[in-house]
């Protein structure tokens, strides 16, 4: 063989080898395998189970705008209030509990006092509220009455979440589930998953906290969690992912959208989504760092 033709068949063998690796890297960033995962599992979804869950790819942004204010102070977590008609989230650079619109119009300012690191909010069914604190690992139980402006930690009814060596990698969603009575809570990484805790009453005892059997979660990390009060299933988002993820009431992926620019309406995408939940209505609510905000509906 002439050298010269040896020569451009190894410079031709080296370039699609840059390629295919520029390829590999690119996807891996992108998240592609993640998609790809997850689309496949869309594909075996039926019409009917389509109709009787959330089912996102009908979604769309509706909205998307900045929570005024709190551009220094980095939210985190989110949760529909019902008896309101408000959402709420906290901030964990500055620890806040924070009350406003679904047009994201900031209504008032908790200050937390003797929180670490609040993470997730969530909204019971009695009218309590509920904050995980992921550096502390506990959840923080209180009715927040109109007139209050501060909470301490030292004051509210708290229950110990375990996992004494999670540091950083705790617990950063919550969601409560009408149907079982529960708290459902996803831990992060290390490991990652659902975890379910039985839920006591004013001055009853915490259960049990376990992992929620038969999960299969195909995402990186868990950001947050929510519950849809119509269906039962899960919302979770992932934010290394870039995902929004619907779960059946087996655990199972039933269906999902991605958070990167250019489908569901997002122009820019959601760099750092920290917080999901859900009203009554159907309304997705999404908040990202340090203030951003984002309402998905289904499309018309």
């Amino acid at each position: 063989m002439p050298v010269r033709i040896f020569r451009w068949r190894l410079i031709v063998a080296a370039v699609l080898l840059l390629l295919l690796t520029a390829l590999l890297v690119a996807g891996r960033l992108l998240h592609w395998d993640d998609q790809l995962r997850l689309y496949w599992s869309e594909r075996s979804v039926s019409a009917e189970q389509r109709a009787a869950g959330i089912w996102l790819p009908d979604y769309e942004l509706v909205l998307e705008t900045t929570l005024a204010g709190l551009e220094k102070d980095e939210t985190s977590g989110l949760t529909w209030n019902p008896l309101t008609g408000t959402l709420f989230t906290v901030t964990g650079k500055h620890p806040q509990l924070i009350e406003f619109t679904p047009a994201g119009v900031v209504l008032r300012r908790v200050t937390l006092t003797g929180f670490a690191d609040p993470e997730a909010v969530e909204a019971l069914g009695d009218g309590r509220l509920a904050i995980v604190d992921e550096r502390r690992r506990l959840v923080a139980v209180f009715r927040l009455e109109p007139d209050v402006e501060s909470l301490d930690l030292e004051d509210l009814a708290s229950y110990d979440l375990g996992f004494a060596d999670a540091g950083n990698k705790g617990f950063e969603g919550l969601a409560w589930n009408p149907r079982t009575q529960r708290l459902l809570l996803a831990k992060e990484r290390d490991p990652q998953g659902l975890f379910e805790l039985p839920f006591p009453g004013e001055d009853g005892a915490a259960g049990t906290l376990h992992a929620v059997p038969g999960q299969r979660l195909l995402v990186r990390d868990i950001s947050s969690v929510a519950i849809d009060p119509r269906s039962g299933h899960t919302l979770m988002l992932s934010d290394e992912s870039r995902l929004l993820v619907e779960l059946d009431l087996q655990g199972q992926p039933r269906s999902f959208i991605s958070l990167f620019g250019g489908v569901n309406g997002l122009v820019q995408g959601i760099e750092q989504a920290e917080g999901v939940a859900m009203d009554g209505e159907g309304n997705i609510y999404v908040v990202g760092e340090p203030n951003r905000f984002y309402v998905f509906s289904r499309k018309r």
